[in-house]
């Protein structure tokens, strides 16, 4: 366990350390001179279980506070230091209000120098401070008396026995997460290289792994390890490590960095947030109101936006984007401190909710739900609910980067759908949002059947673009392949349509139908223009045009340019045709690949007729075009579909 003291400047935090763990926690020469803490200090004792107790000591100061809220980040329970004779003071107040804000609920109170004060007096200050932390979530705790200047004190043994007591009693934090650690610490040391130190928050780290500095992205190897002061071959979530790495130089580190394991490592430079503004904040938050923020061991400026309403007033709970001017990492849950713009005082704080917050449509209702979903996940600790709050599906890895869980330990519904993707990734898709996306689509095809009749239906990358043009290529592949094979869509050619939609001729259009495609069937390899077919007939040319459109689009003709049009038996015959000409080219090439000359003498037309045939072929997908020849596709859906 971790234990962080709190409280006012010279109320006797570091004093009250080196009784509880004889360890003198000011280590600099500064410090020394000047009786005050300026850096964060660390001390450790063992327990009788032989588990260790970590202390971690803040300066008291008001003008680094955030030196005290990167080391309150990281602790379990609270050690609140207030003097008899000063009683509560400013920075009592200040650093209580963030030990609640960084979601810390459990602590004690360690009254100090009681010897220099009456029985009177101590009994003044023990109910100033019930009164003060009778609101809050510690208004229970127990309040020590002590003097801890003197040998053998009474109070701080009882003192100290308590947090023992309570240190064994703890519950381990969960290890199956991958590793996380906020580096509040960079130094080296003569002959042994590199270290960082912090407290690691999640997951477990060995010697010889490697991790990923975020947000640098840099990898390092683990040489050694330190856990609570002593030396460990693996260290866990709870602990305060020192880690000795190699593959980077101090001056590519700082405090406010983090160690990760390579998924957690992916930073923004947005995340949205539940973000709470304290009663006696003393200002409203406007768009782009600056405030300093202080997360993890880091303390960023940051601008923030609202994703709900035009302000943020005192008191006030609301959801915002807090905008940085240098990638952060974060990860949904972790709690913050934010300041005013001339970080002079704490004015709110809250926790992450999504740490990828987006540039563009911050406040679309499809973002409203991805939150929703975010803060459900929170609360219930169940990833599912962020697979079935992702309305377009969620990546594997992005799941894994929002959960802190490995692959091997993400479990999913029975009708969860996963959708291979390059680079050992997946989609995964929940059913609830497979049924969503289903009625969208049958929703806009319908409306499109309405607004144009006599078309047969989109193009696939049309219905795309209107029904989820940011959803992933291969989901919305997969999902319009389930929906054909269930028929619920029907796949003409590249269009889609309903079932219950056609294009319906008119008597006297399907008569002139039928004399059209006998005229195009009898013509061979030749088909005639629109113009001549119009002349031959005795026809109105827009009238041959507009009908010979139509049937293109109910699949019963093919057209290769403009005003050219072409029956499908034929089309058939070309492409068995060129699928001859292409095995009798085929020779050393790897390709079966026809040229614009053989396809011309083995079809008897003309090159340029030979060539817009082609270029027909490449155009639906039966062949592609390689410099100078046309080679056979070998996954051509238009050759599944039209040569049975």
């Amino acid at each position: 366990m971790i234990v962080g003291t709190a409280g006012h400047i010279d109320h006797g935090k570091t004093t009250l350390s080196r009784a509880l763990t004889g360890v003198d926690t000011d280590r600099l020469k500064e410090e020394k001179a000047r009786g005050i803490s300026i850096e964060l200090g660390y001390a450790y004792t063992p327990l009788p279980n032989g588990d260790v107790l970590g202390l971690v000591d803040v300066p008291g100061h008001e003008k680094l506070i955030h030196t005290m809220a990167a080391g309150a980040s990281g602790i379990d329970y609270a050690l609140l230091v207030i003097a008899a004779d000063d009683g509560v003071m400013p920075q009592t107040r200040e650093h209580l209000t963030i030990l609640e804000l960084l979601g810390i609920q459990r602590g004690v109170v360690a009254l100090t120098k009681i010897d220099r004060v009456d029985a009177d007096r101590i009994s003044a200050v023990k109910k100033e401070i019930q009164h003060l932390l009778a609101t809050t979530t510690f208004a229970d705790a127990t309040i020590f008396c002590t003097q801890a200047h003197s040998e053998n004190d009474p109070g701080v043994a009882e003192l100290k026995a308590h947090l023992m007591t309570v240190a064994q009693a703890s519950t381990q934090k969960e290890h199956q997460r991958l590793f996380r650690l906020a580096i509040d610490r960079v130094f080296n040391l003569s002959g042994k290289g590199l270290f960082i130190a912090g407290t690691a928050s999640a997951g477990a780290v060995a010697i010889g792994d490697t991790i990923t500095l975020a947000p640098s992205g840099k990898t390092v190897r683990v040489r050694s390890i330190h856990a609570q002061n002593r030396p460990v071959d693996t260290a866990y979530a709870g602990q305060r490590l020192a880690m000795n790495i190699v593959g980077v130089e101090k001056e590519g580190i700082e405090r406010g960095h983090w160690a990760t394991a390579t998924a957690m490592a992916e930073c923004s430079e947005r995340i949205d947030v539940d973000l709470q503004l304290l009663d006696n904040a003393g200002l409203s938050l406007k768009p782009w109101s600056q405030v300093h923020v202080h997360l993890g061991a880091s303390h960023r400026i940051a601008r923030v936006l609202m994703l709900d309403g035009d302000s943020i007033e005192p008191g006030c709970q609301a959801r915002a984007q807090l905008v940085f001017e240098v990638p952060v990492h974060s990860v949904p849950g972790d709690r913050f401190v934010i300041r005013n713009a001339q970080a002079q005082r704490t004015i709110g704080g809250g926790r992450v909710l999504d740490p990828f917050g987006p540039a563009r449509k911050r406040r679309s209702l499809e973002r409203k739900q991805w939150l929703d979903a975010l803060s459900n996940y929170l609360d219930t600790n169940d990833h599912n609910a962020l697979v079935d709050g992702s309305a377009m599906g969620i990546r594997r890895s992005l799941l894994t980067r929002l959960t802190q869980l490995p692959v091997e330990q993400l479990q999913y519904h029975d009708d969860v759908i996963q959708i291979a993707l390059r680079g050992d990734d997946a989609i995964i898709l929940s059913h609830a949002v497979l049924i969503a996306l289903r009625e969208k689509i049958v929703v806009a095809l319908r409306a499109f059947h309405t607004n144009f009749p006599d078309e047969t239906g989109p193009q696939n990358p049309r219905l795309k673009r209107i029904v989820a043009p940011e959803i992933d290529e291969m989901v919305w592949r997969t999902v319009i392949d389930k929906l054909v094979q269930t028929e619920v869509l029907i796949a003409q050619g590249p269009w889609l349509r309903l079932p219950e939609h056609s294009i319906e001729l008119e008597p006297e259009q399907q008569r002139l139908a039928d004399v059209l495609l006998n005229a195009l069937l009898a013509s061979q390899f030749d088909p005639p223009w629109v113009r001549d077919l119009a002349k031959a007939h005795q026809l109105n040319e827009e009238t041959v045009r507009s009908l010979l459109r139509k049937l293109a689009l109910r699949g019963q003709v093919y057209q290769i340019v403009r005003d050219l049009y072409c029956h499908p038996q034929r089309i058939a015959e070309l492409a068995k045709l060129a699928e001859t000409v292409a095995s009798a080219l085929e020779l050393n090439s790897p390709y079966r690949q026809i040229s614009a000359a053989a396809f011309r003498d083995a079809s008897g037309m003309g090159r340029k007729r030979a060539i817009q045939f082609l270029e027909f072929f490449d155009r639906v997908g039966y062949t592609r075009r390689l410099r100078d020849v046309h080679v056979l596709r070998t996954d051509s859906l238009w050759q599944a579909a039209n040569m049975q």
